[in-house]
């Protein structure tokens, strides 16, 4: 194994009761899972490597108390680097930092910090300062705790602007979505108003004009019976001329046979006939009644 990656190292032996010294060892990586394995090993020496960045996984090794990182090319710490919670003194002289992560405020214990030679902040430059003697330093681990407690701070308060404004444009969001659907659901309402409004009306006028047309149709059925029933008396008088001159032309038809008989028998050779005879006894006898008759007439009005 290469020794750069720190993993051919034996480091129960290099442990010497609590502390760990790893420094000078040209790693590039640390081996944070043989160190998970070494939790007595509160003191950790890592300096004078060669150092680009620490893993993620680095701030498991929440035992250490002691650090030092000094003399690598470290450009930055991981975010969570606040996890290790119990770390008292820590050394990041002559490295490549230019910030600290914000979760660095969580280090309460933070005891002693040397931030010397970096390319800092000039703001977090001024606020750690100088660390040349033991009082410095540890004033400017209280100093930069108190800075970057300052920015976690303002961090929060923006995170909480941000969610309330969030919270405030999403309730918004909802007032105008409710209202927006009041204003659909009534114009839904308002429409289905107009449309049973205007079936109503349909329904009227389909109403009004089957009972017009029925009104209609009773009034010409009225009007055609009138005439059928002012024609039916008038019919008989046109029947009654035509029959009366059919009987009247066979009254005269009989007639006249009677009197073409007459004729025959009177003045022809067949009033010897029997039937004759009979014919001409008839004649007379009805003569003679006829003569009474007028003489009864003439008695009368003689009378009166």
């Amino acid at each position: 194994m290469s020794r750069g990656s720190g993993k051919g190292l034996s480091l129960k032996d290099k442990l010497d009761g609590n502390e760990l010294d790893l420094s000078l060892c040209d790693l590039n990586e640390v081996p944070v899972r043989e160190l998970a394995a070494l939790p007595k090993a509160t003191v950790l020496d890592l300096s004078c490597n060669n150092l680009i960045s620490l893993p993620s996984d680095f701030c498991s090794l929440m035992h250490l108390v002691k650090l030092d990182l000094s003399k690598n090319q470290l450009q930055q710490l991981p975010l969570d680097f606040g996890r290790l919670v119990n770390l008292q003194h820590l050394d990041l002289l002559n490295n490549r930092l230019v910030t600290l992560p914000v979760s660095f405020a969580q280090l309460k214990n933070l005891k002693w910090l040397d931030v010397k030679d970096n390319p800092l902040d000039p703001v977090l430059a001024k606020v750690a300062g100088d660390c040349l003697d033991e009082k410095q330093c540890k004033q400017a681990a209280v100093k930069v705790l108190q800075h970057m407690k300052a920015i976690q701070s303002e961090q929060d308060r923006q995170r909480q602007r941000k969610l309330q404004a969030e919270r405030e444009m999403e309730k918004k969001r909802e007032a105008e979505q409710r209202a927006k659907e009041a204003q659909e659901r009534e114009l839904r309402k308002r429409e289905k108003a107009e449309e049973k409004e205007r079936r109503r009306r349909e329904y009227d006028a389909q109403k009004a004009a089957k009972q017009e047309m029925e009104k209609k149709t009773k009034k010409e059925t009225v009007h055609t019976r009138k005439p059928a029933s002012s024609s039916r008396p008038t019919q008989p008088p046109r029947h009654k001329p035509s029959w009366s001159r059919s009987v009247l032309r066979v009254l005269l038809f009989v007639l006249f046979c009677i009197l073409c008989t007459l004729a025959a028998c009177k003045l022809t050779e067949l009033q010897h006939q029997p039937l004759c005879v009979s014919v001409n006894t008839l004649y007379e006898d009805v003569v003679a009644a006829l003569q009474n008759h007028k003489t009864l007439q003439n008695m009368l009005q003689h009378n009166s």
